[in-house]
């Protein structure tokens, strides 16, 4: 199909072809012929709803309407049912996972059967910390980056660039500073470097990651891992009793 420069994008982003997809067609045709079928788009959105740990009352705090204009809920599902699904488990979504216990599903999984809902799997002993960072996602995705979790695998793959820089870009970081106060949770180690990046302005703009611009991107990415090496040690004093400290970051 011929697509013109400013006609709406085919994707669904609601922005002009130019702006979005213009040379990188092959994405829409990929994303085309990987539509996930509606019958198990529903096996998914039909999962039982669960509310372990802190989940439902963090999400009972969060006006999420008001603070991103858009009228769209989080369901929270089982990490165990959701990854037993047939479509998903024979898939990478295990690489999905963030630490113990929780995974954004992709929107475009549900979407077709749901809509009105975000969904993330969790399991029963998820921590509170790891909430607040998958929600931070969600947040971002609706009203910051726009990047879809879990998706970055590829650019980081064609780039050689580590894929945590691609994931967490300088609007996701604002999220996670946000909720974290909002709701009085200490971050984990991986975390608390998000914040130490995002505080000191370290953290890739999600326009350089959607615009793909290589030079941007590894002049940035190199200068963030410099800017780690140079603070090593009081990086390491930051994180040293935090959950999920495995030994100095650099």
């Amino acid at each position: 199909m011929k697509i013109g420069r400013n006609d709406t994008c085919p994707c669904g982003s609601g922005k002009k072809f130019k702006k979005c997809h213009l040379g990188r067609e092959r994405e829409l045709l990929l994303h085309e012929m990987s539509r996930f079928p509606e019958e198990e788009s529903r096996k998914i959105t039909s999962l039982p709803r669960v509310s372990y740990g802190r989940s439902s009352e963090l999400i009972g705090s969060l006006d999420i309407k008001k603070l991103t204009g858009r009228e769209v809920g989080i369901r929270f599902i089982d990490l165990d049912q959701y990854q037993g699904l047939s479509s998903i488990k024979d898939e990478a979504s295990v690489k999905e996972k963030r630490g113990p216990g929780s995974v954004v599903v992709n929107v475009h999984k549900t979407e077709l059967t749901d809509p009105d809902n975000i969904y993330i799997a969790i399991s029963e002993d998820v921590p509170e910390s790891v909430l607040v960072h998958q929600i931070s996602h969600v947040m971002d995705y609706l009203a910051g980056s726009g990047i879809i979790p879990g998706t970055m695998e590829a650019l980081s793959y064609e780039l050689d660039l580590p894929v945590e820089h691609l994931e967490h870009p300088r609007e996701f970081g604002y999220w996670l500073d946000y909720l974290g106060k909002e709701f009085e949770i200490a971050p984990d180690a991986d975390d608390a470097i998000i914040l130490y990046l995002f505080r000191h302005e370290m953290l890739i703009p999600a326009a350089d990651i959607l615009r793909m611009d290589e030079s941007a991107l590894k002049i940035k990415s190199s200068a963030m891992l410099r800017f780690l090496a140079e603070r090593r040690n009081e990086l390491d004093e930051l994180i040293r009793d935090l959950p999920g400290y495995i030994g100095p970051r650099s």
